[in-house]
């Protein structure tokens, strides 16, 4: 039996599309309309943050022991004093200075605009608009806390 190779192709192409479902809409409707982060973090999905974070992998690595790159090491970051998380990484005075730790609500504003967090830090990083996405990246970068 012959397939005609266009066929086969769109197919294939579907099924791809589907492994890189995350379930978003159906997450959104559990969060409710116009949700709180609190109800984005209760949806968040750690896998979907984490092929999120490729974008971020680009100046941050997240395992225990990796070297500062572009920028900090994440891995443990919750909790941790602004500006304070790794003694080889060379903080801007702006966020050694700032007050406030790493949450999830300081880790969302950051992640939207970091220059209205801290208007004098040296990350230049558009941000990432979408709160589903933020909440994602917040879930996968707690899930490399001790």
């Amino acid at each position: 039996m012959h397939i005609n190779r266009t066929i086969v192709s769109i197919l294939l192409l579907f099924a791809l599309a589907s492994c890189n479902d995350d379930r978003r809409e159906e997450r959104l409707n559990a969060a409710g309309p116009n949700p709180t982060l609190e109800a984005l973090l209760a949806v968040a999905d750690v896998d979907s943050g984490e092929r999120k974070f490729r974008q971020c992998a680009a100046c941050h690595k997240i395992g225990k022991g990796a070297p500062d790159f572009g920028g900090p090491n994440l891995y443990g970051i919750f909790g941790q004093r602004l500006g304070q998380h790794s003694a080889r990484y060379s903080y801007t005075a702006a966020l050694q200075n700032a007050n406030g730790r790493w949450d999830a609500s300081t880790l969302d504003a950051w992640m939207e605009d970091p220059q209205k967090v801290v208007p004098a830090t040296k990350m230049i990083f558009a941000g990432v608009p979408d709160p589903l996405d933020r909440a994602d990246l917040i879930a996968y970068i707690r899930s490399h806390s001790d």
